[in-house]
């Protein structure tokens, strides 16, 4: 691909250290579809999706864009781009359909065909075993607020590890659990849309509780070389204001969003201002001994996903809200400035404060952007070209963002730019579209946009150009 706004080569360039990964991310139900073939059993979003009222359009995921059938030809798409590391997620009921015993050899064939033509074409695999797709029958055994839950994690980690160990550079066990466990269960807005804020703290302690073992399950069964990772949608909050009361609001939304899930995985604790704001809802018992050692076995690194700031003031959030107990302490004000086609204001200042952070709180933890993108009403011109500089220039400030946080010591490692493709986005269908290849969902044909050519020159000249 040639790039679509080539400068001369004198023009000031943002370089990035030498073996930075350069990247791009995608998820199983988002994309695959064939969702009834070679086994595949229904998810939780196949059951939510079909559910009428609850996905825009009464979109599904059954079709999607059709990558288990055309993943050549888009594996074919990224060594174009000359991404150096794709970042996918293994579909749970496609390899394991009962989400217990044994795995499905078609499922399992899919991801070593996947993992094999990637490293054909000189891209390092990035699996995520869990991005949101809880085989239905689990759900319906209780799902994420029960405990059993994160015993049939740890098998299907051991499953998926020993049938790709030799293949995959890096797992990661769990995307984004701040979504499933409290989109799904809290505020009911993702799968499997339950409205139950006890059980979403519930659920988050389970997601902790199965990111540890399938590291430990990972240890054992991945190739030793392999790194572990785990990816959060960490918040950027930051009060509205310098009040007390805005900065005790804030103080609940960082537990809530961000210290939930660091404290227990980073040291083994759980914070205790969290217990105490969700003491109406929960005694906690249902953290047992030795939980919380086991959800900090060490990883190699953590994914950090940033899309937009988490602004915050006193006051109330309506419910049913994916913030337990912060009903009447809370809101979320509207900001004025730019925003993308999913209302999400725009500010790379949070993510460059994110792995500042991060990297002071974590000393010694790798970090990598696992997903960072803009969604835009995209279409192709009467030419056929699909012109997209609001998000050039989303990611041109973003990756400004990562290079400006490494340069004050933060350790990233690598950018994953969400998304490879258009796709089903959760509960807008296909409303929204975050891919820099555009897809024509009813050819199923694939259009680099521009933003495509533009990262492409990005990778190839190893910085961004200012």
């Amino acid at each position: 691909m040639t790039a679509v706004d080539a400068r001369p080569d004198t023009t000031p360039l943002l370089r990035f250290p030498r073996g930075f990964r350069w990247g791009t991310a995608t998820a199983a139900y988002q994309i695959e579809g064939a969702a009834t073939e070679d086994g595949r059993t229904p998810s939780i979003w196949d059951t939510f999706s079909h559910t009428p009222g609850k996905v825009r359009n009464g979109d599904t995921g059954d079709i999607a864009a059709d990558h288990y059938h055309r993943m050549r030809e888009d594996v074919t798409l990224m060594k174009r781009l000359g991404v150096s590391d794709y970042r996918f997620s293994v579909s749970w009921p496609r390899v394991q359909p009962t989400g217990r015993g044994p795995g499905s050899p078609q499922g399992l064939d899919f991801y070593r065909r996947l993992t094999d033509t990637l490293l054909d074409a000189g891209i390092r695999p990035v699996a995520t075993l869990y991005h949101w797709d809880l085989p239905q029958e689990l759900e319906d055994a209780g799902g994420w607020p029960r405990r059993e839950t994160a015993d049939r994690f740890a098998e299907y980690a051991s499953l998926t590890a020993g049938a790709l160990g030799d293949r995959v550079a890096t797992w990661t066990t769990l995307n984004e659990p701040w979504c499933s466990a409290f989109l799904g269960y809290a505020s009911g807005e993702h799968a499997p849309g339950r409205t139950d804020p006890a059980a979403a703290l519930r659920a988050a302690h389970h997601l902790n509780l199965a990111h540890g073992r399938a590291v430990q399950a990972l240890r054992a069964c991945a190739a030793p070389s392999a790194e572990v990772s785990l990816t959060l949608n960490l918040h950027a909050v930051r009060p509205l204001t310098d009040s007390a009361a805005d900065r005790d609001a804030a103080r609940r939304i960082d537990a809530l969003g961000n210290r939930i899930f660091l404290d227990p995985v980073f040291h083994a604790r759980l914070p205790q201002d969290l217990v105490r704001d969700t003491a109406p809802l929960t005694d906690w018992s249902f953290v047992r001994d030795g939980d919380l050692r086991t959800a900090s076995a060490p990883v190699d690194s953590l994914g950090v996903n940033y899309y937009a700031p988490t602004v915050v003031a006193a006051g109330d959030c309506p419910a049913p809200s994916p913030w337990p107990a912060a009903e009447g302490h809370v809101r979320f004000p509207r900001l004025p400035g730019p925003r993308t086609a999913m209302d999400w204001p725009i500010d790379a200042e949070g993510l460059y404060g994110l792995l500042t952070a991060l990297a002071e709180e974590l000393p010694g933890v790798p970090l990598l952007v696992t997903e960072n993108g803009a969604a835009y009403d995209d279409y192709a011109d009467p030419a056929g070209r699909v012109r997209d500089p609001e998000r050039i220039a989303y990611l041109r400030a973003h990756l400004a963002a990562v290079h400006r946080a490494i340069g004050r010591g933060a350790d990233v490692r690598g950018y994953f730019l969400w998304s490879l493709l258009d796709n089903f986005e959760w509960a807008h269908g296909y409303g929204k579209r975050f891919g820099m290849v555009h897809v024509d969902f009813a050819s199923q044909r694939r259009t680099p946009k521009d933003s495509a050519r533009w990262y492409a020159d990005v990778i190839a000249r190893g910085g961004v150009v200012q």
